[in-house]
C-alpha cells in the first residue's frame, strides 16, 4: 500500500532541571513535500502525550488525508510513554514508533521501576507495544501495519538518510524552535 500523507512527531530538546512540560512538534507531509507543521506540550515524565497526540490528530485539519503517524520513539518528554494501540484505535491510523538504535529494555525497565511516578503502567505500555523490529536500518515497534507495508513506508518516505523525512524534519524543527537553531542532524 503506497503511503504518500504522514505526520511525525517529535519532542523539543530540554533539561530535566528546568521545565514542566516539553513541545511536541509535528511535520505533516504530502509526498516529499512539507505540507504543515503542528505543536503541543506534553508533561515532562508525565502521562499525558497519548492524549495529547489524540487530540492534534482529532482537530487537524490535516486529518482526512493523514494516511500514518510516526513518532521518534515511544516517549516524549523523558519518560511520557505513549500507548500506541489507543492512538492507532482513536485516530483510525497506523502507528509507527521509530528509533535509530535498539533500546536498552533493561536499563530502561530500571528507571521507570526505580525512578519515575507510574512507572509500573508506563513498562506495561512499552511491554504492550511489542518488541522493536529492526527494519529498514531503524528499529520499529508498529500498530495497524503490516511488516511489509511498514518497512515499504519507512524506505520510502527516507531522503537524506533512514530517518522518514516527516521524523527528520519534526525533529530540526522542534530543536530549532527551542534552542533557536536546530544543532544537530536527525
Amino acid at each position: 500500500m503506497p503511503f504518500s500523507h504522514l505526520v511525525g512527531f517529535d519532542d523539543a530538546p530540554f533539561t530535566v532541571d528546568s521545565v514542566e512540560t516539553v513541545a511536541v512538534v509535528g511535520a505533516v507531509f504530502a509526498g516529499e513535500r512539507l505540507d504543515g507543521v503542528l505543536s503541543t506540550r506534553v508533561t515532562r515524565d508525565g502521562s499525558d502525550s497519548t492524549d495529547a497526540l489524540i487530540e492534534l490528530l482529532a482537530r487537524t485539519r490535516f486529518r482526512p488525508q493523514l494516511q500514518a503517524v510516526l513518532l521518534q520513539g515511544i516517549a516524549f518528554a523523558g519518560f511520557n510513554v505513549i500507548d500506541l494501540e489507543r492512538l492507532a484505535d482513536s485516530s483510525g491510523l497506523p502507528v509507527l514508533a521509530v528509533t535509530r538504535h535498539a533500546p536498552d529494555l533493561p536499563a530502561i525497565r530500571r528507571a521507570l521501576l526505580e525512578r519515575v511516578p507510574g512507572g509500573a503502567e508506563k513498562w506495561r505500555l512499552i511491554e504492550q507495544a511489542g518488541p522493536m523490529e529492526p527494519m529498514a536500518g531503524l528499529w520499529v515497534q508498529r500498530v495497524g501495519i503490516g511488516r511489509a507495508d511498514a518497512d515499504t513506508l519507512i524506505a520510502r518516505s527516507a531522503r537524506h538518510g533512514r530517518l522518514p523525512e516527516p521524523l527528520r524534519t519534526a525533529h530540526l524543527i522542534a530543536g530549532g524552535v527551542v534552542r533557536g537553531e536546530s544543532t544537530h542532524r536527525a
